[in-house]
């Protein structure tokens, strides 16, 4: 693939300095000096209009005068200079900026944005301290402390934590691959630097601060992507700003893109420990030594808190324990196959100091033929008697923590990343049946938008629900004590009796429900009771009557609520949680959902005890409650008009599920469309087609849920053909390699299948073509593969034009690919599609590129 629009700012050859002083308080001197020491082996140039030299480098007068255009220019000038400084720096050609002043306005920020786009430059900041890419000796930025180079990126948008996190790696001997601060991101943000890691062979794993973020899809695509071939954690701040939306939306996006999340600097500094050191976990087993029981327990108490598996009893050798003794317990475990990870715990001791101790099983371990298998952490407690122990281990590249507790959530943060991963690989079930009546949803949302009828309470949304293929108890509105008697008598006994007031959102604030009524006495007191507080609570209120409606025949079962709502950061999102909790308190989702990630959402709920089981006769049925989820999230989906759905509550017994209340918020979709921040299925790419022997095709984006049709497909392909399209000898594949080609991030990766409609075919894989692009767009890699008894009928040429168009239609630049001289077939019809035709007899490749955006685009 092409390089990506950053790699000036990653790999520069040549370095400028706009705003060079020689004044040693000034950023510009700093930067220099900074510059100079990192041993950069580029030319670094200084611009300053009055000096001839900085820091013994010779200095221009301004851009024009350069030698040649910069690949990057660090502006460390007052923020009224920026905006001609970046204007000159587009004109002579350089790749990219840092923008160190801060406090730009809105209509400046919009200029920045403009002047990128114009000249093609990019920019970070501003209100950055810059960036270190210590590898490169590259230190491009007015931070007091330097980096050491490493295989961890860190990207930041506050400088104070960035310094903070430099200072402490200083202490513990850390490095980085990246360290960047972001600033105000007015250009390059969090989706852009992580699709840029994701391929940087040197990191290992990325740390993210953010206060806010911007453009949630780009950054959740990029993301998804980084984290299913290196860990990211988020730390996040701002969590009570009301602008920034619901922190537990924040978890759910993290969860969902495959990210872990810690909470704050401690955790923090424990993942940077970790992630710098250790192997990828094979298992989530850990093995405790330690020469005492009391640090023991409070290491497996925190294991067991966050949900992990203790190998074994702890090995507790105790309080004389020597160096020997240590060394035979761990031989033990090395020996073994019962543990991933070992956790060796040393309180300050007589019979084996922690340093002398430290040393030798650093020297121990490197010798084991065995200790790569295992992810081995330690745990020095203590301070005086066990600092230099840890920085023994810290630089011999063991993870090592001044706590049990921290070296344990540290083993966690990589068991969870794990955990995470395997779930989102998870094949999910596909959905019973199709609920939802598309058609009748959308005549009725049109009916209340015609009618004005913005807000809907149960009665009003009753249809709708009904239609969206969701369980419901009608209701009858009445307006008196005398009206709700009537109608009880008539649908039968016991009711329900439901203020109805467009001015009272929470019912509750006037105890504006009543329940289990059985009696017209009952109902009518009950009536007039409700009436009665609403006056005296708001007098002024609206009142609309009350409804009457029938109890739910069941009992025992739980209540839930079920909330849609729209966030200011990621869109749509779905929440859910026992009735009675606010938003904040509930479990959250981002649609799209399928049955596994609904699950995953209750799982959740119920693990954080967000939903409480309660004894009954039957348990909650998960599967059932999560199809109530999808159905949902296909409504949100299909309709951008509804702002906010709530049922609340919607009562759960076993597998019948039954809204009670509801309350339903529309806007006109001009006014009220949102941006998802997950691509959906996108539907409207799906066609129809028919083979040479007039058989009929499905042509479709592949699902989540293909995964065993995939597997099928693949089998009915020979393996002259599978070594064709992969170039290697493939045998069955497996669950993981599936995964990847069946749940794909349909904004960065598009697959087609064709699926069989009709004949002995009918439901059947039959054939995928697959195009994963840039993230910029400027190419994109396809692949296709079609079932060997199938050749003949036209089904490839009908796939490779299917993704042709898509690439168009999509602004993608050109569409390129491999295969082998033998493969004639996809070589004669890449020719006939228009491809140009590169054939590489030595290397034994053929490659094909087709031009696209030129020849239309979206």
């Amino acid at each position: 693939m092409k390089p990506s629009g950053l790699d000036r700012l990653f790999k520069p050859q040549s370095i400028a300095v706009i705003g060079a002083s020689t004044d040693p308080q000034k950023a510009g001197h700093v930067v220099i000096r900074h510059l100079l020491a990192g041993q950069f082996k580029g030319p670094i140039l200084p611009v300053s209009p009055h000096s001839k030299a900085i820091a013994g480098v010779l200095a221009y007068a301004d851009i024009d005068s350069l030698p040649l255009a910069p690949d990057l220019a660090i502006v460390c000038t007052r923020r009224e200079r920026v905006l001609t400084l970046i204007e000159a720096l587009g004109k002579r050609g350089t790749g990219a900026a840092i923008i160190l002043a801060a406090d730009f306005t809105a209509s400046e920020r919009e200029q920045l944005q403009q002047l990128t786009q114009q000249y093609g430059i990019r920019l970070l900041g501003p209100n950055s301290m810059g960036m270190l890419l210590p590898g490169q000796g590259i230190n491009a930025s007015f931070s007091p402390i330097a980096a050491k180079p490493g295989q961890v990126a860190f990207l930041s948008q506050s400088a104070a934590v960035s310094t903070t996190i430099l200072d402490w790696a200083k202490q513990h001997e850390l490095g980085f691959s990246a360290f960047i601060s972001l600033g105000d991101h007015c250009d390059i943000n969090f989706g852009q630097l992580l699709d840029q890691l994701s391929r940087d062979s040197v990191t290992r794993a990325i740390l993210l601060y953010m206060d806010k973020l911007q453009d949630a899809r780009h950054f959740l695509s990029a993301a998804r992507a980084a984290a299913r071939n290196k860990p990211i954690l988020v730390l996040k701040s701002g969590r009570h700003e009301p602008d920034s939306g619901l922190d537990n939306v924040y978890d759910a996006a993290i969860r969902r893109a495959g990210m872990l999340r810690v909470r704050d600097t401690h955790e923090l500094f424990a993942a940077v420990e970790t992630l710098s050191h250790s192997l990828t976990l094979k298992g989530e087993r850990l093995a405790i030594i330690s020469n005492g029981r009391g640090l023991a327990n409070m290491a497996i108490d925190k294991l067991l808190e966050r949900g992990g598996k203790l190998a074994m009893p702890p090995r507790d050798i105790g309080s004389d324990a020597d160096i020997n003794d240590y060394q035979q317990a761990l031989d033990d475990l090395l020996q073994g196959d019962e543990a991933d990870a070992i956790l060796l715990i040393h309180a300050p001791s007589l019979t084996a100091r922690g340093t002398a101790l430290a040393r030798s099983l650093i020297d121990y371990v490197k010798q084991h033929p065995r200790a790569r298998r295992f992810n081995i952490l330690t745990n020095w407690a203590g301070e005086y008697s066990a600092q230099e122990g840890r920085r023994l281990f810290s630089e011999a590249g063991f993870p090592t923590y001044r706590t049990p507790e921290s070296a344990v959530a540290a083993f966690m943060h990589m068991v969870e990343y794990r955990r995470n991963q395997k779930q989102l690989m998870e094949t999910p079930a596909s959905l019973q049946g199709d609920r939802l009546n598309l058609e009748l949803c959308q005549q009725l949302i049109r009916q209340a938008l015609e009618r004005k009828q913005l807000t809907l309470d149960t009665h009003l949304a009753h249809p709708i629900l009904q239609a969206a293929g969701l369980s419901t108890l009608p209701t009858w509105i009445v307006s008196d004590a005398i009206e709700a008697t009537l109608t009880a008598e008539q649908i039968g006994y016991p009711v329900a009796v439901k203020l109805r007031s467009p001015d009272i959102l929470h019912k509750s604030a006037v105890h504006g429900v009543m329940l289990n009524l059985r009696t017209s006495a009952e109902v009518a007191q009950a009536a007039d009771a409700i009436l009665d507080r609403v006056r005296q609570h708001d007098p002024g209120a609206r009142i609309e009557g009350l409804l009457v409606q029938r109890m739910a025949r069941r009992s025992g079962g739980l209540e839930l609520r079920i909330r849609l709502q729209q966030d200011p950061v990621f869109g749509p999102v779905i929440l859910l949680g026992e009735s009675g909790t606010e938003p904040q308190e509930m479990m959250a989702a981002l649609p799209p959902l399928n049955q596994a990630l609904a699950r995953y959402q209750i799982i959740g709920a119920l693990k954080s005890r967000k939903i409480r089981e309660q004894a009954s006769p039957e348990r909650l049925d998960i599967d059932a409650l999560g199809q109530v989820l999808c159905q949902l999230s296909e409504l949100l989906l299909a309709f951008p008009e509804i702002q906010q759905l709530d049922l609340h509550p919607l009562q759960a017994c076993g597998a019948e599920m039954v809204v009670l209340d509801a309350s339903l918020t529309l806007q006109p979709a001009e006014e009220g469309r949102c941006r998802l921040a997950i691509r959906p299925y996108p539907t409207e790419l799906e066609e129809g087609a028919r083979l040479k022997d007039q058989s009929h095709v499905l042509l479709r984006p592949i699902r989540p849920e293909d995964e065993p049709a995939h597997k099928q497909f693949v089998l009915k392909v020979s393996d002259e053909d599978r070594y064709k399209r992969f170039f290697a000898d493939v045998g069955e594949l497996g669950h993981e390699e599936l995964a990847r080609m069946t749940q794909i991030d349909y904004d960065r990766e598009m697959a087609f299948v064709a699926v069989g409609q009709d004949g002995p075919f009918d439901q059947q894989i039959l054939g995928v073509v697959r195009a994963i692009s840039n993230p910029d767009l400027s190419d994109a890699e396809f692949a296709i593969l079609v079932r060997s008894d199938l050749k003949g009928l036209g089904l490839g040429k009908l796939m490779m034009e299917k993704i042709v168009r898509y690439a168009r239609e999509r602004g993608i630049g050109q569409l390129s690919g491999m295969t082998m001289p033998s493969n004639r077939g996809m070589i004669n019809l890449a020719k006939r599609l228009g491809f140009k035709i590169d054939i590489q007899l030595e290397d034994g490749v053929v490659n094909m590129e087709l031009p696209c955006a030129s020849q239309g685009q979206a």
